[in-house]
């Protein structure tokens, strides 16, 4: 992956995370940012062509993701850089998404560096259709209590697995559980529902 290499410069005294993200923070200096994002590229890239399922586009939000660092972490209080650059990434491939009209599902996953999304054949399958907003405020109610619950933190929070599991109390495996039921279940609700 040549492409990674373009912002590895001459770095030197390396410096914490947090004391990057001050130095950025003070001086714009988009070389301290790049000396930053560096190590994560490989990760970017991986997280987003596993939810765009296209190299390009994923080469892409590689380099978009960056120019968004540049303008937020000048005026956002960062503690973790890591989930908070993966939060970045998620939301950025989501609206990509979005923007081409696909819904994004979860399959299994181990922990938060192998996250795996599968994306529908296309607009018909979505299950967040605009028509269909009621139903789906409807039909989350029609949930089991855990299952609404590990939906909305997944979804609504975008939390891992391993944070819903914490906050919850919930078992891992019944984490993903509750998820993938509960995603079967609006979406049969959803259809049922939002075609009235």
């Amino acid at each position: 992956m040549r492409f990674l290499k373009i912002f590895r410069g001459n770095t030197v005294a390396p410096l914490s995370e947090a004391q990057q993200l001050t130095a950025y923070r003070s001086s714009g200096d988009v070389g301290v940012l790049g000396a930053l994002y560096e190590p994560y590229m490989e990760m970017v890239f991986a997280l987003c062509y596993k939810y765009l399922q296209d190299e390009d586009a994923g080469k892409d939000a590689v380099m978009q993701i960056f120019e968004k660092l540049v303008v937020e972490l000048k005026t956002h209080e960062v503690e973790h850089f890591k989930s908070w650059l993966h939060s970045v990434c998620r939301n950025y491939c989501l609206m990509q998404l979005r923007a081409k009209k696909a819904f994004v599902t979860a399959d299994d996953i181990d922990n938060e560096e192998s996250e795996t999304f599968l994306i529908s054949d296309g607009p018909d399958e979505s299950l967040f259709d605009e028509k269909q907003f009621d139903a789906l405020e409807m039909c989350l109610g029609t949930l089991q209590k855990e299952q609404r619950t590990a939906i909305q933190l997944f979804y609504m929070q975008e939390k891992c697995y391993r944070e819903i599991s914490e906050d919850t109390g919930f078992d891992l495996s019944k984490v993903k559980s509750y998820i993938q039921n509960g995603k079967r279940n609006l979406k049969i609700c959803i259809e049922k529902n939002g075609r009235k």
